[in-house]
């Protein structure tokens, strides 16, 4: 088992973010999430697929994954490894699935009621099942943890 050290500072050291970072929830099964998971208490895998803290076999919808999820999440923040911004801010994000290709992007908060009203198009069709999950895990802990991506029509302003 991993020791869990609590981070009490302004930031988390850049080591501590290193071992946050976690591949999207919908990339991996149970098994594969608990591996990757391994000795690795940071992992937001922990809060995006709470099941692989709980007993092999346990359903991923049984109402004791969000509690977990919560149990979780309130772990995460009691011991600072994930600290809300006091100021709204823009973050620039790069990622690459094999260190060849990169996709550039901007972090940020988007009107929901925009995506509900068809101003964001919708990026791929999903299942209900899987929007009610996720959904589930924004009600519970009143936070988005994982990114949701969105694509605009070329416009120089932004890019610039």
């Amino acid at each position: 088992m991993a020791v869990i050290k609590p981070f009490k500072g302004l930031r988390p050291p850049v080591e501590l973010i290193e071992k946050v970072a976690s591949r999207p929830y919908d990339v991996l099964n149970t098994e594969e999430a608990r591996k990757e998971c391994e000795g690795n208490p940071y992992s937001l895998l922990h809060i995006t697929k709470a099941e692989i803290d709980l007993s092999e076999g346990t359903n991923d919808h049984d109402p004791v994954v969000y509690l977990k999820v919560v149990e979780n999440f309130n772990k995460f923040k009691d011991y600072g490894w994930l600290v809300p911004d006091k100021e709204e801010k823009l973050y620039i994000y790069a990622q690459s699935m094999d260190l060849k290709k990169w996709q550039y992007g901007i972090v940020a908060c988007a009107w929901s009621e925009d995506y509900v009203n068809k101003v964001i198009k919708k990026h791929e069709l999903t299942r209900k099942d899987k929007e009610e999950d996720r959904m589930k895990h924004v009600r519970i802990t009143n936070a988005n943890v994982e990114p949701v991506f969105f694509a605009y029509p070329a416009n120089q302003k932004i890019d610039g």
